[in-house]
């Protein structure tokens, strides 16, 4: 059955599948590194994987490119108010997020380029769109791309559809703009006073690139200058993937990416997450609450990708539900549920209906209410002494289940509980200290140590709990 998935360009459900009849090549913006990543990133990086997964399960080879943004205005700004280098800031925090990644069962993708490291490749496609006349340098060594030299800017976005402001002289210097703005955007930021050491030297001058450029130029260089998908949140519609197409394709002629993935916002409680709402929650702040990885996970995954999703304490402790009847389940067919190994399962034998659930446009939700119908349906058979008969049947259950936990990424204990040890239970009580003197500096160390040795702390009011993660 073809994998149907719902086109930001097109505006229309579209097949999935290999440009090049082998592999299908697809490129995820991913976080910029100058703090930990939040819940409603997640709900981006975990949809993404379920995507991949959908598509090795069907069948599909894939090739998953998802960057690291660790230049640009914010990183520059926080590492010199923590007086560190850029390399030492971002370093810290991308290490952060692959270690979040690791205890959100999401895969690793094939490849994970950084902007720092693809410096000269930036360069050479600003020399390209210069040529093409694409893009001109300002009197102060910056350069900008021509917003009106493209001629089909504003496809994606829809952007000649509402009021935009423009003139023949505007330029946005920012990395990121929230308004509707058809601006010269920048390629190369001439180096100021504020970027301290952060800068390089290219034929323009000292100075470092803009956001937008550094997706072009890592995505082709290992993608090629066309490829099968580009995903990520509905925020970066306009105006990063935007400016992508416009850099893209002012050089190479061709379409960019054939099929664009877009995920819709998480809301916290109801509301849009904000910093200064406080609701900007952390993995660690999750667990701290008593709330287990896999919980978040589930939850992030249930709702539609197209839709916003609303993330609340509520709904954790539904989740925590949900996965318990999951784990459940998998004991009662003696499945163990082990964590992935090199490839995907296949085989959905009488859980073929979920698949072909999350074939129709990545519908996690329909999926999941047709796994725990399932789920009852089969409960109610074995206990009754009425599912079909023979070693065989019972083995196809076994993969079939198997097969729709690797679908969702989804993972759950051993059944027998491994001791704690020592060390580890002596840094948990000297975490819980920290935090009874309001120490976080310390707690976060001794949970760093924690999730190192393999372990996750939940905290309940008055204790805490060491689960294996």
């Amino acid at each position: 059955m073809p994998f149907q998935l719902y086109d930001t360009f097109t505006r229309e459900v579209r097949e999935m599948y290999a440009m090049d009849g082998d592999t299908v090549r697809f490129y995820c913006c991913g976080p910029t590194v100058y703090g930990p990543a939040h819940v409603g990133n997640f709900r981006t990086f975990v949809l993404q994987d379920v995507f991949r997964r959908v598509l090795e399960t069907n069948g599909l080879k894939t090739y998953h490119v998802r960057n690291l943004t660790d230049v640009d205005d914010k990183t520059i700004r926080e590492s010199q108010a923590e007086g560190l280098s850029l390399g030492e800031f971002t370093n810290r925090w991308a290490q952060r997020f692959q270690k979040d990644c690791e205890l959100l069962n999401l895969m690793i993708p094939h490849a994970e380029p950084s902007a720092v490291d693809h410096i000269p490749e930036q360069i050479s496609l600003i020399e390209r769109l210069i040529e093409a006349g694409n893009a001109y340098q300002a009197s102060d060594g910056s350069v900008y791309f021509k917003v009106e030299a493209f001629a089909k800017y504003g496809r994606l976005s829809r952007l000649a559809e509402r009021e935009i402001t423009t003139n023949e002289i505007s330029r946005e210097t920012s990395d990121e703009y929230e308004r509707d703005s058809a601006a010269d955007f920048a390629l190369w930021k001439a180096r100021q006073q504020d970027d301290g050491e952060n800068y390089w030297e290219s034929p323009w001058g000292q100075g470092r690139p803009g956001w937008h450029i550094e997706c072009s130029a890592m995505s082709m260089k290992y993608l090629g200058e066309s490829f099968d998908l580009h995903s990520g949140g509905v925020d970066l519609i306009f105006p990063h993937h935007e400016n992508e197409i416009a850099q893209s394709e002012s050089v190479t002629g061709k379409t960019f990416a054939r099929h664009w993935f877009h995920i819709a916002h998480l809301m916290v409680e109801g509301t849009k997450m904000s910093k200064s709402l406080g609701n900007l929650y952390t993995l660690d702040d999750i667990i701290d609450r008593g709330y287990g990885i896999q919980e978040v996970r589930y939850l992030l995954l249930s709702g539609s990708y197209r839709q916003p999703l609303n993330f609340t304490f509520d709904s954790l402790k539904a989740a925590q539900k949900a996965i318990k009847k999951l784990a459940d389940f998998a004991k009662k067919i003696d499945s163990s549920a082990s964590p992935l190994g090199s490839s995907l399962a296949t085989e959905f034998g009488p859980f073929l209906p979920v698949q072909q659930a999350i074939l129709k446009d990545m519908n996690t939700s329909d999926a999941l209410g047709k796994l725990f119908g399932l789920v009852r349906e089969i409960s109610e058979a074995l206990s009754k002494g009425n599912y079909a008969n023979g070693a065989g049947e019972i083995n196809r259950l076994r993969t079939g289940f198997r097969s729709v936990l690797d679908l969702f990424g989804l993972r759950f204990s051993e059944e027998k509980e491994e001791a704690v040890p020592a060390e580890v239970k002596k840094w948990a009580e000297q975490r819980w200290q920290a935090k009874q003197s309001k120490d976080w500096t310390a707690a976060d160390q001794f949970r760093e140590k924690i999730q190192q040795a393999g372990w996750v702390v939940k905290d309940s009011k008055d204790s805490f709990e060491l689960i294996k993660a």
